[in-house]
Parts: C-alpha cells; sequence; structure tokens
C-alpha cells in the first residue's frame, strides 16, 4: 500500500473541526517535475521545428538580411526598388505610427519577405542538388569533374549542421519511370529464366500491355505523383505489409542479434537496465532530432518517427498503425505476467541500475499469472482477423482495455526470457540457429509481435531484437540497434561484478502488474492462435554461419565489388543446389527520396547465368588475366505479387565494432550483429549476409522443412563452396576449387 498513498498528492477528510487537507509534497514535487519535462518537450519541438523550417539558412539570418536593409536605407539608397513604399501605403498601422516607424516597419516587412524568398531559392537549389544520383555510377578512382563540382556545392549548402529532419522538404521526389522502360527491365529481368518461345509469348503479353491497359494505370500514377509526396510508399506500406491477413510472426517481422562473441554481463537484470536505458537515450536523440540524416548524403529520415510508443493495431480487412507523441514507460513480459515500467521519476530517466533494481523486482515477483494471461501474446503470433475481432470484443471496455492501452502505448516491449541462447556449449552451430529461431518466434506467445519493436533479455545475459516490418525498413532499425549496443557495452559499461553502474532511489514504485480478464470463449482462441503460430515457427529451417575463410579485405584485392562477389555466388550456390535459376529479390532502399521505402534489385541477370553455366562447365576459364566476374544489376520497379525464390538482404546493415579483449591489451575482437528475415516463398531460401570486417562475413539461412527441395544447411554448404570457388578464379589459385556441387546429408 506504500506505493498507493505516494501516488496519492492530496488527501482530505470532513472532521467535526472542519475538512482536514493533507498535502503530499513529494507528490507534488514529481507532478510538478513532470510537468516541467513535458514543457521542455513542447519548447524543443518548436524550436526544431523553426530550425528546420528556413534550413538551409539560420533563424539568425534574418537579422542579418534586416540589418543590412536598414543600413542601405540609412545610406539613402533603396534596395527594394520602391517595394518598400508600396508596402508602407498598405500598412494597418499607418496612421497610429510616426514616418520614420511607418518606414522602420515597412523595411523589416520587406526583409522578411526577401529573408523567405532566399530560403525557397536555396532550398530549390539544394533540392536540385540532391536530384543528381550519376555519383552512383562513377568508376572507383575515376571521380568526373561533374560530380566533383557536385560534391563541392553539397557541401557548401550543408555546412551548417543538420536537425534529423532538415533534408526532408528538400529530398526529391520519386520519379515516375516511363512505361515502356518499366517493361523492357521487366523483360530483361525474366529472360534467363524462359525459353525463346515463353520469352516471346511475354513480350507479346507486355507489348500489349503497354498499348491497352498500361498507359491509362501509368497516367493515374502520373496523377497520383502530383500531389503525394512519395507515390509508392503508402501503397507499398497498405498492400505489402497492413493489409495481410495472415500472421505477422515470421512472415513479416525480422530480428537482430546480439554480439556473437562477447557478452557483456550475465546478469540478466543489468543487461535489461542497460538495454533499456541506451534506447531511451536513442529515442531522446530522435524526440530532439540530434541524428544526423547524412550517410555520405542526406537520407529520409520519416521512417524515424514511428520508432518507438507505436503499436500496428488489428482490422477487420487492414491493419493501422497507431503512435503516440510520447510514453514514460515500458511494458515487460516475465513467465506469462505483464508489468508496467516507469522509466521517468520526477521528470528525470532513471539510471541504469535503478532500471537493473525494478527488473530485479520483476523477476523475483513469485506471483503466478492470471488465468489465460501467461499465452495471451498469441493473439498477436496468429492470423489477424481473429485478433480483431477478439480485441473488438473483449478489449473495448475495463481492465483489459487499459492493460491492452497500457502494452500499445508503451515505448516499446521488454521480454525477460527464462532460457538461454547464444554461441555456446559443445554445439556452438546448433546453438546460434537455435538462438535465432528463439529471435523469430521465441515460443510464439511471449512477445508481442504488434509492437514497432521487442526486446528479448535472455537468463544468461545475451540479448536480441524482433522489430514488426510496417512502420520501417531494417535499416532504420539497425541504425538503432547499433547505437543501443555499443552504448550498452563502451559508454554505459558495468561494474567488476556484472551489475550497472550508478545508485538506487530506494523510494521507487515497483512495477505495476497488469490485470486481465480473460473469458473460456477468448482463452479457446488464443489457443487458436497459438496453434498456427506454432505450425509456422516449427516448420521454419533456420541456418546460420560464419564465413570465416575470407572476407572484403581479400575480395578487393582482386578489384571486385564485395557485394557483387556475394551475389554472384549466392547464384552459383542456388544452380548447384536447385540445378537451375530463379526470380531473385535483393532489397534496396530509396531514402534518396522523399519517404522513400524499398525497391527491387533483379541480381540474377543473363550475364550472371552465363557466368554460372562457363564456371560449371569449365568453358571459358583459361587464367586469372581472363577470368572475369561479370555482376549487372538492375533496379527494378517494387513488386506486388511476385514470389522470388531467393531472397536476399542486408546489404546496408554492414558494420563493425572493435573492443579490447579482457586480459590482452594488444589484441582486439570483432563483435557481429545480424538482421534477418525470412523467405517470401514457400519452396525458397531467405538469405541475409554482414559483411563483417576485413576477414569474415556472416550468413543467415532460411526455408521451410514442408519444402522437400529445400534444406538450409544443404544450401549453406553450397554457398561456402560457392565462395571458395570463385575466389580460386579470381585469384588464379585453383587449391580447394573443385568441379561440381558439395556433397551434404539430407534432411
Amino acid at each position: 500500500m506504500a506505493e498507493a498513498h505516494q501516488a496519492v498528492a492530496f488527501q482530505f477528510t470532513i472532521t467535526p473541526e472542519g475538512i482536514d487537507l493533507q498535502l503530499s509534497y513529494q507528490a507534488l514535487n514529481q507532478i510538478y517535475l513532470s510537468g516541467v519535462r513535458s514543457w521542455k518537450k513542447r519548447v524543443s519541438r518548436m524550436k526544431n521545428r523553426v530550425i528546420k523550417g528556413v534550413y538551409p539558412a539560420s533563424p539568425s539570418s534574418w537579422l542579418f538580411v534586416a540589418i543590412a536593409i536598414l543600413a542601405t536605407m540609412y545610406m539613402q539608397s533603396d534596395p527594394s526598388m520602391g517595394l518598400i513604399s508600396k508596402i508602407q501605403q498598405h500598412l494597418p498601422l499607418r496612421y497610429t505610427c510616426g514616418a520614420q516607424g511607418q518606414t522602420m516597419l515597412s523595411a523589416l516587412v520587406f526583409s522578411t519577405l526577401l529573408w523567405l524568398s532566399l530560403i525557397l531559392t536555396l532550398r530549390l537549389c539544394l533540392k536540385l542538388l540532391l536530384s543528381y544520383h550519376r555519383w552512383m555510377f562513377e568508376l572507383h578512382g575515376k571521380v568526373s569533374n561533374t560530380t566533383k563540382v557536385w560534391v563541392s556545392l553539397l557541401r557548401l549548402f550543408s555546412r551548417r549542421k543538420p536537425l534529423l529532419y532538415s533534408y526532408q522538404t528538400s529530398l526529391p521526389h520519386l520519379p515516375v519511370p516511363a512505361i515502356k522502360d518499366t517493361l523492357s527491365r521487366y523483360l530483361e529481368s525474366v529472360r534467363p529464366l524462359l525459353t525463346d518461345q515463353e520469352l516471346k509469348r511475354m513480350t507479346d503479353l507486355a507489348n500489349d500491355f503497354e498499348s491497352t491497359l498500361g498507359n491509362r494505370l501509368q497516367r493515374y500514377l502520373k496523377l497520383k505523383a502530383l500531389w503525394a509526396t512519395n507515390y509508392v510508399s503508402d501503397w507499398w506500406e497498405e498492400y505489402i505489409y497492413l493489409r495481410g491477413r495472415g500472421p505477422i510472426m515470421v512472415n513479416s517481422n525480422y530480428y537482430g542479434m546480439d554480439f556473437l562473441y562477447v557478452t557483456p554481463t550475465t546478469v540478466q537484470a543489468a543487461r535489461a537496465g542497460n538495454t533499456i536505458t541506451a534506447l531511451l537515450l536513442y529515442r531522446r536523440k530522435v524526440n530532439k532530432e540530434e541524428l544526423t540524416p547524412v550517410r555520405n548524403i542526406p537520407l529520409c529520415a520519416a521512417q524515424c518517427e514511428r520508432m518507438f510508443n507505436t503499436t500496428r493495431t488489428p482490422g477487420a480487412e487492414t491493419d493501422v498503425l497507431q503512435h503516440w507523441l510520447d510514453s514514460d514507460f515500458v511494458v515487460v513480459y516475465h513467465r506469462g505476467r505483464y508489468f508496467r515500467l516507469w522509466v521517468y521519476r520526477g521528470g528525470r530517466l532513471l539510471s541504469p541500475r535503478e532500471l537493473e533494481h525494478q527488473i530485479q523486482s520483476i523477476l523475483d515477483d513469485p506471483s503466478p499469472p492470471f488465468p489465460g494471461e501467461e499465452k495471451l501474446g498469441a493473439l498477436t503470433a496468429g492470423d489477424r482477423c481473429p485478433w480483431a475481432q477478439m480485441r473488438k470484443q473483449f478489449f473495448s471496455s475495463g481492465v483489459n482495455r487499459r492493460s491492452l492501452d497500457a502494452i500499445e502505448r508503451a515505448a516499446f516491449f521488454v521480454t525477460l526470457d527464462d532460457e538461454e541462447q547464444g554461441m555456446k556449449g559443445d554445439d556452438p552451430a546448433g546453438n546460434l540457429d537455435r538462438y535465432a529461431k528463439s529471435l523469430l518466434h521465441g515460443k510464439c506467445y511471449d512477445r508481442w509481435f504488434d509492437k514497432s519493436f521487442s526486446i528479448v533479455i535472455y537468463k544468461n545475459g545475451k540479448n536480441g531484437l524482433n522489430a514488426e516490418h510496417s512502420w520501417a525498413d531494417a535499416p532504420t532499425v539497425a541504425h538503432l540497434w547499433e547505437y543501443t549496443l555499443a552504448t550498452d557495452a563502451f559508454h554505459l559499461g558495468y561494474t567488476q561484478d556484472g551489475h550497472c553502474k550508478g545508485e538506487v532511489e530506494r523510494s521507487l514504485p515497483p512495477p505495476q502488474r497488469l490485470a486481465w480478464d480473460i473469458p473460456p470463449e477468448l482463452q479457446a482462441q488464443v489457443c487458436r492462435s497459438l496453434a498456427v503460430a506454432q505450425a509456422l515457427a516449427a516448420d521454419v529451417d533456420c541456418h546460420v554461419f560464419p564465413f570465416r575463410e575470407f572476407g572484403k579485405g581479400r575480395i578487393k584485392k582482386c578489384r571486385v565489388s564485395p557485394d557483387a562477389f556475394i551475389q554472384i555466388s549466392l547464384q552459383l550456390a542456388h544452380y548447384r543446389d536447385r540445378g537451375g535459376f530463379c526470380l531473385t529479390y535483393e532489397a534496396s532502399m530509396t531514402r534518396l527520396f522523399r519517404e522513400g521505402r524499398t525497391e527491387t534489385v533483379r541480381s540474377c541477370s543473363s550475364e550472371s547465368c552465363t557466368f554460372v553455366k562457363a564456371l560449371e562447365g569449365r568453358e571459358v576459364i583459361t587464367s586469372h588475366g581472363d577470368a572475369q566476374l561479370v555482376t549487372f544489376f538492375k533496379v527494378k520497379q517494387p513488386e506486388s505479387s511476385t514470389f522470388f525464390i531467393l531472397k536476399i538482404s542486408g546489404a546496408s546493415l554492414h558494420f563493425l565494432m572493435w573492443v579490447k579483449k579482457p586480459g590482452e591489451p594488444g589484441c582486439e575482437m570483432k563483435l557481429m550483429v545480424t538482421f534477418v528475415s525470412s523467405q517470401v516463398a514457400d519452396d525458397g531460401y531467405g538469405v541475409s549476409y554482414i559483411i563483417v570486417g576485413e576477414d569474415m562475413i556472416n550468413f543467415h539461412v532460411s526455408s521451410k522443412y514442408s519444402c522437400s527441395e529445400t534444406d538450409s544447411r544443404r544450401f549453406g554448404v553450397q554457398l561456402r563452396k560457392a565462395l571458395q570457388d570463385i575466389m580460386a578464379l579470381l585469384s588464379g589459385d585453383p587449391k580447394g576449387s573443385s568441379k561440381g556441387s558439395a556433397q551434404v546429408q539430407p534432411k
């Protein structure tokens, strides 16, 4: 009851002597400090709105323009060429102000208009600069003079430190490609997969489409592009993600791993405390717009807006993304119970040690789950329509509504897992696969898959992340997770016994248990949703392996792009695994354009197929000097319904962290972080790869056990062999390279 009394700011009783009023100054002080924090955030938002509204100029530049205009007028010169006099004639205060005051006010109005015109001109120039993309096609070491001038001008316009959203209004809109170009690229992408007769039929169909329905649809698309900020992204979000009625677990949500070789602490509560703190520090940077939108060149930052305090709510026909401006708490799941954990106290963020203390109180809480509470999260893992119906029927009022609101309004979701995971024990490879599956789906009820992201803290201190896909693409979340892991390990740190640093305010109110009233009908639906999710999870064949034979360092010595090298290796591996070629989807972001999301890179081309067949047949291999790796990538329009047999992702998620190994000051240890989603076709593969430094590449392969033609481990062996064979070809070293497919045990 102590925390209940602390939560009351004042109480009064009626006595024979009158009203006895008792004030809780501590509670009132907490209310005051919370209000101060709220107003500080409002002022900060207003300030940032002004700063980014005038970018690339600055608010202080108005004063410079005004002083310059007044100075020229003082020297009896009229820089406005008569406009100031005309403004003075139309001023509503011309009868109440003196002549000098009217002149001064007219000059300030003219200065403001001139200043706004200069801002619009600068913004237009910046937009034109950002519309230049030929720099992407420059040869390494041979940069054209045009690109050099462009770089210099871009630096000149961007010399002021931008806020996170400063470039948004200057980014160009995504252009609508000509329908003839779209169809030409489509035919080029399917050419290696069709016979001559099939290609002729497809060409006739494309020509017929262009001359009939295609041109009409193209006009509608151009019309939308005139008024929409981005003519693709809203449809992409709606029809690719939100309208899907199947489970988002596995099919849409993706995961991010912890460091593979290092665990900063084995204390579960301490790891949770630092991780939560790091995430909230990142949220503070997002709110204050302190993150830079520039990755060599400016990128669209719109996806950062819904990173926190966001959830995907189910609907009968389509889901809806809900976002709240702020949230002072997170929701924690542990052994079937849900807790609301307040992360602010009196307007200040709790210290990592205080958060550890609060998490430990949850771990030590012996109370059992409410009836039906333990597996309630399965509703978010199953089909969307039953979840939408149950939400409307049982979560519209009462205690269920309040508890569900707490989860959905939380900054993010936290799972305290009672298992141990990671690359550990006598079977590190198998444990790594199990670690990946745990992050992807867990027990199918101990993650809240609707949240923008959920973090998982395992019993042995390992952590990970599961992210919902509709609100943003993986690179946005990867940057968040990179910052979180780096801040956790290298900035916040731990004591020698593995606990968080800092002190604990013992008067902190404990985390609040969320209450539920789950009737039998709702429990029955939870069981049905859980059965659907478990069947889906059991079908996931996930294989993770680090490739250590070489990395980007040796690949670059062959004067080949590491990404191109891996892409052609994947084509070779698939050819050996399945005996043919297939549609290949490689994700590519379009954040060079405003509100850009994802495009498709078709890495299976006629040239890549020719190379693979030549390598297998040894028809054209003569010497190192003659062997050239052919990799032509064509960027296509996003697909709407085609299933890709081979899905590849991860090209933009490469980063490396270095730390000193404890006890060995001269040594350095690599830390690998991975983001992975599953395959998009039932009979295909999903492959994610991360280039880790100079001498390692980490691969994640997924497929389905129910497909007799796929095997993730078998594909992993083929991929390893393909990498070695192509390297032997390029380096002129035949050792380790042999013709044919590698042998693996059937699954």
